[in-house]
């Protein structure tokens, strides 16, 4: 069985095909990704935005199983934000019609990450940092959901960055069971424990039921 992940993050891509290996199931970038126009992902759920993605993509390439998640960080005492809006956190509109902070330089991430931490200056360095990584996952074909999964982690952010691993929120993740931030976990110990290791093996297994 192949599925094709509806990504362009080279990153999840990896940890995907890596973790499915074992199960004999691959996992192939989908083809002609940058040429099909991206979905709108405007819902105001992880779920509702996979889901989103998952059908679009299905639709233009028909026959194939494709496959799309959404995740992100949420920190409880930020209300649950970044919420669906992490991965462009630092450059989304705020509700109140103005733009982040432009002194923010770097990286996508990077400037994730500085904003982030703008917005927790002043929260206390342990209790109210706890915060959790979700995904959701949504498997289709020709524009029919045919399965879903999630999986969450929790942990708490840190003031500063640590490690040169991972990706995203990744550095300043702190993963309490280990002591380390997500950045400083191989790959594999990632996946052991990451919210999209958890959502993407309840998804492998209930491929088999296909």
């Amino acid at each position: 069985m192949t599925l094709y992940a509806a990504t362009s993050n080279p990153g999840k891509l990896a940890e995907f095909a890596a973790a499915a290996q074992p199960s004999g199931i691959t996992v192939l970038a989908l083809p002609g990704l940058e040429a099909i126009p991206a979905p709108a992902e405007d819902a105001a759920t992880f779920q509702d935005n996979a889901d989103i993605k998952a059908v679009a993509y299905s639709l233009a390439v028909p026959g194939l199983l494709v496959f799309a998640d959404d995740s992100g960080l949420e920190v409880m005492a930020l209300s649950n934000q970044p919420g669906v809006h992490s991965a462009r956190y630092a450059d989304r509109r705020l509700p109140d019609g103005s733009n982040p902070p432009a002194s923010l330089s770097g990286t996508l991430d990077e400037r994730n990450n500085a904003y982030l931490l703008q917005q927790m200056e002043s929260l206390p360095l342990s209790g109210s940092r706890t915060a959790r990584f979700v995904c959701h996952l949504a498997l289709a074909r020709d524009g029919e959901i045919l399965l879903r999964s999630q999986g969450s982690v929790e942990g708490e952010i840190l003031r500063s960055p640590r490690g040169a691993s991972g990706f995203g929120y990744d550095p300043l993740f702190l993963f309490p069971g280990l002591n380390r931030t997500f950045a400083e976990l191989s790959r594999e110990e990632k996946w052991r424990i990451s919210h999209r290791g958890i959502a993407f093996r309840n998804l492998l297994q209930q491929c088999r039921l296909l």
